[in-house]
């Protein structure tokens, strides 16, 4: 699947998220026409604690206050990550939108992690069948 210039754009983006939070890896990553996949490891912190609150970074923890965004956390990579990439689609007039919120899970074993893996990089194979691929096959 070839991209288009947001498309290689959403790609840059994913790809300079380890050069803004030093806790990230990146793993498997795929631009599709309607959306993208991507799984993001989050490294613990010298206290061995994770920042993997979700929530669109409103913190689960009830030492914090409501609706404050955690830094480092899963919610706050991703708001950077789309807020970047809508920026530099507005910036060229590009028409670009986001869904409000994004599918998180959290992986928990290797089995999940591999089929998860192969689920993304499947994702372009199958995009015929996707209930989308019309929608965006006429435009």
């Amino acid at each position: 699947m070839g991209l288009s210039e947001q498309g290689c754009a959403a790609w840059y983006f994913w790809n300079q998220i380890p050069n803004h939070f030093d806790n990230v890896i990146l793993d498997a990553f795929v631009v599709m026409p309607n959306h993208v996949h991507g799984i993001i490891q989050i490294i613990p912190d010298e206290n061995g604690s994770h920042s993997v609150g979700t929530r669109h970074g409103v913190s689960l923890q009830t030492n914090r206050e409501f609706g404050k965004p955690i830094p480092k956390s899963l919610s706050t990579i991703c708001n950077q990550y789309k807020g970047a990439l809508t920026r530099w689609c507005n910036h060229r007039n590009y028409e670009f939108g986001w869904q409000p919120r994004f599918y998180d899970h959290i992986i928990r074993n290797q089995k999940s992690l591999d089929n998860i893996r192969q689920y993304i990089e499947m994702n372009p194979v199958n995009w015929e069948t996707d209930q989308e691929y019309s929608l965006n096959s006429r435009s």
